[in-house]
């Protein structure tokens, strides 16, 4: 495999910070990370550029620091309610998504990059679920995800309402099944 060393220009969760030098798949690197500017290639000159930025950069992270910590302000204790059809046990028909919760907090007044909020999988039950939206490497914000059941009932509890009766129709008892009736066919095995 061929790989090539790229000096970080932006956080990347999974690979590194902003500065530091990372060895990728040239593929990867080339394809991905230099051209939407994530990264460059690590030669002495662009490592003496990074350098010379480094005071640049601190007060830029500083600064983008303190600006999550203000929205965090704003964004901390905030409970997202979200009203789904649910099955017997608060199973929902369908989920709530990570773009639900994105329109959501739209509706709020919050713009959220999605990329930003942290979900292992969409949200299948009803209850009361946690979710954390990453503003900035160090600032995490907890947001609760409140799901119930449409009309604000407990999933389950709607009273179940007996089927109409057929006129001509003898529904066969529970655990009773055709063996109960074979007595009626045998006349009909000549």
């Amino acid at each position: 495999m061929a790989y090539m060393e790229v000096l970080l220009r932006e956080d990347l969760e999974h690979l590194g910070d902003r500065g530091q030098i990372v060895r990728v798949r040239r593929g990867y690197g080339r394809n991905y990370l230099l051209p939407r500017g994530l990264a460059v290639e690590a030669s002495a000159g662009n490592v003496r550029q990074i350098e010379a930025e480094r005071s640049v950069l601190t007060k830029r992270e500083a600064r983008e620091r303190a600006a999550a910590e203000e929205s965090s302000k704003n964004l901390l204790g905030l409970s997202l309610s979200f009203e789904r059809k649910a099955g017997e046990e608060g199973r929902l028909f369908g989920s709530v998504t990570l773009l639900d919760i994105v329109h959501a907090l739209e509706a709020a007044g919050h713009t959220v990059d999605r990329h930003r909020i942290k979900m292992k999988d969409a949200i299948k039950v009803t209850g009361e679920h946690e979710v954390s939206l990453r503003l900035h490497r160090d600032v995490l914000v907890p947001i609760k995800i409140v799901v119930t059941a449409e009309g604000g009932d407990e999933a389950g509890s709607a009273p179940v309402e007996a089927a109409p009766a057929i006129p001509g129709f003898d529904p066969v008892a529970p655990g009773e099944g055709a063996d109960a009736h074979q007595d009626e066919y045998e006349d009909y095995e000549e």
